[in-house]
């Protein structure tokens, strides 16, 4: 049995109970209602290999998890219904008549057989619910959009505040105000573009470049944006909400040459940012300031202003011509808030940065890797022979240069993967965690936590797969993967929780609002409440699981599904017609599938050799679907979505351009079974597609031939089964491909033609060889990139579909019957006693092949070709089973039949027709339900006042006074029994006037950043129960001379002789609280060292802030609020 088979895990019913038994529902269609039924069977639970329940560890037993109907996941689930169950094997077939009335014309269904073996393993149908119980609930902002409604609009960056949620995208920034994240969405016909009908209402900015990185600066209520063009842009956060046209940005100007890959504002306000070839600028915060107080027609004087006030990071650290920095490209920077620095990381190095931009140290990442020079493996070694050989003739001389090409193919692809397997090492994450640590994450899944100083202080590794962005919020760390989990760590890097949160990877995290926000690569937006995993979810769950008859949905579809073995030949209009053309009238979709498009060795050669480089597809295969589509009538009635060939297999989809709006995120794969299951002459292309929210997954297959050949034959549908895995049609191998490219072009002919010769003269063992040292270069790269770590495995993207077709010319043929007693059966339409002979039939009775799938068994007026059939497997896990948020699919054939009239191959084609009825959910409406709940239960409001709960804490002093390189401890005490988080923050700063009772305006910097002659240290900390901490506060002199360029200083730093005054704002919250309390302590710089007097309370703080202090200060000493 192949190693990669999934192994079924232990059940557990204890989740069952997690959701009460579905109530009685009457579903609503987008144009009708159906009768208030019962649910076909309750919620079962079933094995999952891939999601440990939110609330246990990783390394405890994985229990069962289901999926909600509109889940995003692809993940192997089951259900045990003894009528698909695989334990009695060759008992469990099923042959049924599934009731009549399918649909509005009434068409009867016809017929099935039922494979048995459905209930074991990969094979079982996936479990779904109306909410998920596997994971915490969540608020879906912005649902996942079909992916062709993304062109050019894809999110790729969030920023979150308290009150707003920032999204950088490939044309601009869009933000949500919070309190309106529950507002059901626009709708289809709503004022927004296609994949956010169901999205919370938002505003989008003007057009702009792609938006790379996003910094939110709450003190001045400005978003700060980092683009692909190199500029930085600034934003309002205040935007007029009675504006519905694109705001425009409050300035912007060109910062890099390259793009900005990444922005941060420092402990002082200054902003730094980071591009290609290492370079890093800090832009002074006095120029940011005086630029934001230009007025709107005076921008062009605001860039320049910014502009010439830029200080290039290599000027500073470059001494007698030798600059420190490497010329890699700086991918993020992280403002060290606790020890004032600014870390800078490429790809393999980190370096810590103080705040004058000099390097305090550096930290290898990974050990550095030699370069290794493959030149002389790319070069084609031709052998020529000795003078005691015989000359060789044209195909041994192939032969020679072949061997070598292919021999330098290997070595290349074997070392790139080497090299990829390296790449896991590097980082790809960074953060800093309340405890001042910081946290990186590489590409194999380990996550480092590292001191200030850049020490390594512990590895964890709690995943398999990338980790690709991180998030904070109290004292816990979010990390999101390639896969599409979640996991939470406490400080210690010990697991609390872990979901998947998306089907695809989790770009990017942000906290505020009391949710954390993650973001999937397919733009679709989640926030997860911060008490997630805990009562909370539970009582959701419930709630909204009873709410299921209010946003439940139902839309019907029919699809066309036509196979046809071509036999290397092309068929004419008339026959395509007759085969497709006449029976779409009523059809949504129309998958069609192709064999022996192309054959031959010398095209087989050509095909896997392409296929190693990442191409795919021949003129013929083009012809074909161009043929196809005009008989489809296509762009008018039919819109074409996508295909994929693998030599001689060739697959395609039509939509019907009326529900094109639901249909979508198509993806591809390939299967090779041929020669060394490595040549496409046999084995299986497939696509997968959404539509209505539900995954569908077509298989076009052409198995192994000959009478005798049958375990070759169920061997081949496991192979495909189990080893499918869909992607976007991207070539697998980049890392190879770049390096092989040219050679495919210089060996692709040599190769065919000693192929050709090889399987006709030599035997096979050389092309097997060969073939497969060739074609698995891909699939060899792509195994490596995901290594199994305990007792995971690679789990079946075809066992997570709602409904999977196989189709194609499958070989089976009646076994133990002569050619002449099959012809006077069919004569006289004994075709009961013909099925009882049919290879694939007894297989499926035994469980050997198909597990659990269906076709069509009963008596047609036209015989499809036994070699060429339709298979499918849906939700049902029980006959005649209802379509509801439980079992979302349910499918009947209505027409199985095959094109006699068509001659142009010795196969005849086949065509097949389905009814399938999708229950589907309205996330617009469930959100609006969501948002009802939270703001109506009294419970959850009860849990929400009590994450308002801030320790108590009191501060050594409110005052203080220093002078030239004074400094000052301030204690901070936790006075309660729980952890405290605080962190330090600059309210504003003022100069000492002379005149009495003026009152002195506090203005702040970039972020709330300290002024340039303040020091505090450590600047965010986590304070135990009952204990301390104390935090120096320092003055710090700077004697620099001042440089002018074009009348702007050069050194932000130089500061006057006058008296200066700071409010420090000593902020505390709990270690999961979404409010905090804060501490106000005025800190005076007395220049001229004469006796200070400091008012206790600065009058005009919060006004000058511009409203941005959302939380009272309570200045009195040693009392907290």
């Amino acid at each position: 049995m192949d190693s990669r088979i999934i192994k079924e895990e232990a059940e557990e019913a204890a989740l069952a109970s997690l959701l009460p038994p579905p109530p009685h529902r009457k579903t609503q269609s987008f144009n009708q209602q159906f009768g208030e039924k019962p649910p076909h069977h309750q919620i079962r639970k079933h094995s999952l290999d891939e999601v440990p329940i939110s609330s246990t560890p990783a390394s405890a037993t994985e229990s069962a998890v289901y999926f909600d109907s509109s889940d995003d996941e692809f993940s192997t689930g089951g259900a045990g219904d003894s009528f698909f169950d695989g334990s009695s094997a060759g008992e469990d077939y099923s042959v049924v008549t599934p009731p009549p009335n399918i649909g509005d014309d009434a068409v009867e269904p016809l017929p099935e057989f039922i494979g048995a073996g459905g209930g074991a393993g990969i094979f079982k149908v996936p479990v779904r619910a109306a909410v998920h119980p596997g994971r915490p609930p969540c608020l879906e902002l912005r649902p996942h959009p079909l992916r062709e409604t993304q062109t050019g609009r894809f999110l790729r960056n969030v920023a979150c505040t308290e009150a707003q949620l920032w999204a950088g995208q490939e044309n601009g920034v869009r933000f949500w105000k919070l309190e309106e994240a529950y507002v059901a969405g626009r709708g289809v016909g709503g004022k927004v573009e296609r994949g956010d009908e169901d999205t919370a209402p938002f505003r989008e900015s003007v057009t702009t470049s792609p938006t790379l990185c996003l910094v939110a600066d709450e003190s001045n209520k400005v978003l700060w944006s980092g683009h692909k063009d190199g500029k930085i842009r600034a934003w309002n956060m205040d935007q007029h909400d009675d504006d519905s046209d694109p705001f425009e940005e409050r300035i912007s100007w060109q910062a890099h040459r390259g793009p900005v890959n990444s922005i941060v504002i420092s402990s002082y306000g200054d902003m730094w940012s980071c591009s290609e070839g290492g370079v890093i600028k800090i832009w002074p915060w006095d120029s940011l300031e005086k630029s934001l107080l230009l007025k709107p027609e005076e921008k062009h004087m605001a860039a320049m202003l910014v502009e010439r006030s830029a200080i290039d990071l290599r000027s500073q650290v470059t001494v007698n011509g030798t600059c420190s920095l490497s010329s890699s490209e700086v991918k993020y920077l992280l403002a060290d808030s606790v020890r004032a620095k600014v870390d800078a990381r490429s790809k393999d190095l980190l370096k810590v940065f103080n705040v004058d931009g000099q390097v305090e140290c550096r930290v290898d990442i990974m050990p550095s890797i030699q370069d290794q020079q493959v030149d002389d493996e790319m070069k084609l070694k031709f052998f020529s022979p000795s003078k005691k050989e015989k000359p060789q003739g044209f195909l041994q001389r192939s032969r020679n240069a072949i061997m070598g090409a292919a021999g330098a193919v290997r070595r290349v692809a074997s070392r790139s993967a080497g090299a990829f397997l390296e790449d896991t090492r590097k980082t790809e994450a960074i953060v800093l965690a309340a405890d001042g640590t910081i946290w990186t994450g590489s590409m194999s899944g380990q996550i480092a936590q590292w001191d200030g100083n850049g020490n390594r202080l512990r590895d964890v590794n709690h995943h398999h797969r990338p980790v690709l962005c991180f998030c904070s919020f109290g004292d816990r760390i979010y990390v999101g993967y390639a896969s599409g989990y979640i996991q939470v760590l406490d400080p210690d890097g010990k697991l609390i929780a872990s979901w998947v949160s998306h089907n695809e990877p989790v770009i990017k995290l942000a906290a505020g609002g009391g949710f954390v926000f993650s973001l999937a690569s397919h733009g679709g937006v989640r926030g997860w409440y911060v008490t997630s995993p805990g009562p909370l979810d539970n009582i959701i769950r419930t709630e909204l699981s009873r709410k299921e008859s209010s946003y439940a949905r139902q839309d019907n579809v029919r699809i066309l599904i036509g196979t046809w073995n071509v036999g290397q030949g092309r068929a004419s209009h008339d026959a395509l017609m007759s085969w497709l053309g006449s029976v779409t009238s009523d059809v949504g979709i129309v998958v069609v599938g192709l064999q022996e498009v192309e054959m031959g060795a010398g095209f087989l050669a050509m095909s896997a050799a392409k296929e190693t480089v990442g191409l795919e597809g021949s003129a013929v295969g083009q012809w074909w679907i161009d043929a196809i589509g005009k008989a489809l009538d296509e762009n008018n009635t039919f819109e074409r979505m996508g295909s994929r060939q693998l030599a001689g297999l060739l697959i395609s989809l039509w939509a019907r351009k009326e529900i094109r709006t639901h249909v979508g995120d198509l993806d591809v794969a390939a299967v090779p079974c041929g020669f060394g299951r490595a040549i496409g002459n046999k084995g299986g292309v497939g696509l997968r597609i959404r539509v209505y929210d539900r995954i569908m997954c077509f298989v076009n297959c052409h198995l192994a031939a000959h009478l005798e050949a049958v375990n070759r034959r169920n061997a081949d549908f496991n192979h495909i089964f189990r080893l499918m895995v869909f992607s976007r049609g991207q070539n697998l191998s980049n890392a190879a491909a770049g390096m092989v490219q040219f050679l495919f072009m210089s060996c692709s002919l040599g190769l065919s033609t000693y192929l050709f010769w090889l399987l006709y003269s030599s035997g096979l063992p050389w092309a097997l060889s060969l073939a497969a040292g060739v074609s698995t270069a891909a699939y060899t790269l792509k195994t490596t990139t995901s290594p199994s770590i305990g007792t995971e495995e690679a789990k079946s993207d075809l066992a997570a579909a709602d409904m999977i077709a196989f189709f194609g010319d499958f070989n089976y043929r009646l076994f133990g019957i002569t050619y002449d007693e099959a012809r006077d059966f069919i004569s006289q339409r004994s075709f009961d006693w013909l099925r009882e002979r049919d290879q694939l039939r007894q297989e499926m009775k035994a469980g050997k092949v198909f597990q659990g799938m269906r076709y069509d068994s009963g008596e047609k007026k036209r015989i499809p070709a036994w070699c060429d059939r339709v298979i499918y497997r849906d939700t049902q896990s029980s006959p005649f089973s209802q379509s509801n948020l439980q079992c979302p699919v349910v499918s009947s054939v209505i027409m199985y039949e095959a094109c006699m009239d068509v001659t142009e191959s010795d196969h005849k084609p086949v065509r097949c027709k389905f009814h399938a009825t999708i229950a589907h959910v309205d996330k617009s409406v469930r959100r609006q339900e969501l948002g009802n709940i939270i703001r109506s239960n009294e419970k959850i409001r009860s849990i929400f006042e009590d994450l308002k709960f801030v320790p108590e804490t009191t501060v050594s002093t409110n005052n203080i006074v220093l002078q030239s390189q004074d400094t000052v401890i301030l204690t901070i005490t936790n006075k309660s029994t729980s952890k405290a988080i605080y962190s330090i923050l600059c309210g504003g700063q003022t100069i000492v006037r002379d005149d009495d009772g003026e009152e002195s305006d506090y203005t702040p910097r970039g972020s709330f950043g300290l002024p340039r002659w303040l020091e505090v240290s450590p600047g965010g900390g986590i304070i135990k129960p009952e204990g301390s901490v104390d935090v120096k506060v320092h003055h710090e002199e700077f004697y620099t001379l001042e440089e002018y360029v074009d009348g702007i200083p050069q050194n932000w730093w130089c500061e006057d002789a006058r008296d200066k005054e700071a409010i420090l704002m000593v902020n505390i919250r709990g270690s999961c609280s979404t409010t905090w309390t804060s501490h106000s302590v005025k800190v005076r710089h007395c220049y001229s060292g004469r006796v200070c007097l400091l008012d206790p309370k600065p009058t005009n703080l919060t006004k000058n802030l511009g409203g941005s202090r959302r939380h009272p200060t309570d200045t009195r000493r040693g009392k907290s609020r």
